[in-house]
């Protein structure tokens, strides 16, 4: 018999797909390691590849009987350069320095940035940033299609590097072409959560959950200052959100990063939305056997604040050490929650109910369990709300999330604390309470004598209806 996989830890673990990670034997040892989620890269890879491992990723599924989830990251708008004579210029800082529309090769004194966006929307002092911020220039004068600009910071420049642009709004949707295509592919074959790039209003997340209709979640990667303007009206309309550093970086001053990373997290635990932080969490582990200590320290901020889940980028999708580095988040994970300043923390970051019955509920459920020492608060859930807003509460006990639906069940694998597992469906509360006992027991969270907390929506089977709460023994 397989054996049967729980989490001694709450925080859940992203790890994206890639060379180093695409082969039923290193997806398993991924997955035993601690991965919940796996991440489907759209910037790399064919639709084939990507076919593959999702066929991969629901065979393991079926053998461990657990439910994985899938996010499929979508490139989004990718501004560049064009290409030079030399393949490569050194430009000086002080020196003038022509984006124009001209496809030839560029040199050290112009190159082709075929983006009439951003010929349009940029400024006079507006600020380009070249190949992720190593290169900085200032907008002097506008001639046609002509940004004359100043070198502020020099370097290397070479062919298609990105360009980022901070101080503009760009009128652009996150959704391009090829994102348009990769997710034309990709919703019919069972992915769990989409991820939009580059969002800047709320006229992008409505986008894509049109375009998703329902198949799938929408998970805001926030990287641009546009989106931190718009971040309440963002996130009303995300059901799930990203810290995505790696660009945020890049157009954010560095010292600006982690204040906005706290303020994304606190946003997203006001409306119960699960958050991930991501990008250059192990960084050195594509290379070392361990990280640095900075590092380890990184992935433990974002425990202590109380994010959903942590992930790994290419630590796991092209590194030397895809199993060690999920290992090593599995450890840092668990070593946090075991600290008593972890459970403090969340305690007082713990947001107010809201004025509803089923947030009464989840919270009432929260305190009972606490008090009589519940080994698991069982959520029955049609739609997945009634365990993440269990969840959204962090509650001392593991949350068991059961559903009649796979795809439910699914999602839930990224959500904190909870462990999704697959039910039969039940007509009445005392068929509910038979069996969050008998799941509990066989998966591992209490035994007999042992009190559980069961929450449930009367009458069954019908979203946002949270409304009964029973304890229950063993």
């Amino acid at each position: 018999m397989t054996e049967r996989i729980r989490r001694h830890r709450r925080t859940k673990i992203l790890a994206t797909l890639g060379p180093a990670s695409s082969t039923p034997e290193m997806l398993q040892q991924l997955f035993l390691a601690g991965a919940d989620v796996f991440r489907l890269n759209f910037s790399h890879g064919a639709h084939a590849d990507h076919a593959a491992r999702i066929e991969m990723i629901r065979a393991l599924e079926k053998k461990f009987h657990r439910p994985i989830g899938i996010l499929a990251d979508v490139q989004g708008p990718k501004l560049r350069v064009g290409q030079f004579q030399s393949g490569r210029v050194q430009l000086q800082a002080g020196q003038t320095f022509t984006l124009d529309m001209n496809p030839s090769p560029g040199d050290t004194r112009r190159v082709c940035l075929p983006h009439p966006e951003i010929m349009e929307a940029a400024d006079i002092g507006a600020t380009l940033l070249l190949d992720d911020g190593k290169l900085r220039l200032r907008v002097m004068r506008k001639l046609g299609d002509q940004l004359i600009t100043e070198v502020m910071n020099g370097g290397v420049l070479s062919d298609r590097k990105g360009v980022n642009i901070p101080d503009v709004v760009l009128p652009i949707p996150a959704l391009t072409k090829k994102d348009l295509r990769d997710l034309e592919f990709v919703l019919p074959l069972g992915i769990d959560y989409i991820g939009l790039s580059f969002v800047q209003r709320p006229e992008d997340v409505i986008q894509a959950k049109e375009i998703a209709d329902g198949r799938a979640l929408v998970m805001t990667k926030l990287e641009k200052p546009q989106a931190l303007d718009n971040l309440d009206a963002i996130l009303d309309l995300s059901d799930a959100v990203m810290v995505a550093r790696g660009d945020l970086g890049v157009e954010l001053p560095p010292e600006d990063v982690p204040s906005a990373q706290k303020r994304i997290i606190r946003a997203a635990q006001l409306r119960g939305l699960p958050v991930v932080v991501a990008t250059q969490m192990l960084e050195s582990m594509i290379t070392a056997p361990a990280p640095t200590r900075a590092e380890a320290s990184d992935v433990a901020t974002a425990v202590f604040d109380g994010a959903d889940a942590v992930m790994l980028s290419a630590e796991s999708a092209a590194g030397q050490y895809p199993r060690e580095s999920v290992n090593m988040m599995d450890r840092i994970i668990a070593r946090v929650e075991r600290d008593e300043d972890w459970r403090l923390g969340i305690d007082a970051k713990r947001p107010e109910p809201e004025r509803s019955s089923a947030d009464a509920i989840a919270a009432a459920a929260c305190q009972v369990a606490r008090t009589i020492g519940a080994q698991a608060i069982v959520a029955f859930t049609a739609s997945g709300s009634t365990a993440m807003r269990v969840a959204r509460e962090k509650p001392d006990c593991p949350v068991i999330g059961l559903t009649t639906s796979v795809t439910v069940a699914r999602r839930l694998a990224a959500v904190w604390g909870v462990h999704a597992s697959l039910a039969k469906e039940v007509h009445s509360m005392t068929q509910a309470v038979e069996n969050a006992l008998k799941i509990a027991r066989l998966e591992g969270f209490a035994k007999k004598g042992e009190e559980i907390v069961v929450v449930a929506g009367v009458p069954f089977g019908q979203p946002g209806t949270t409304n009964a709460l029973r304890v229950a023994r063993v």
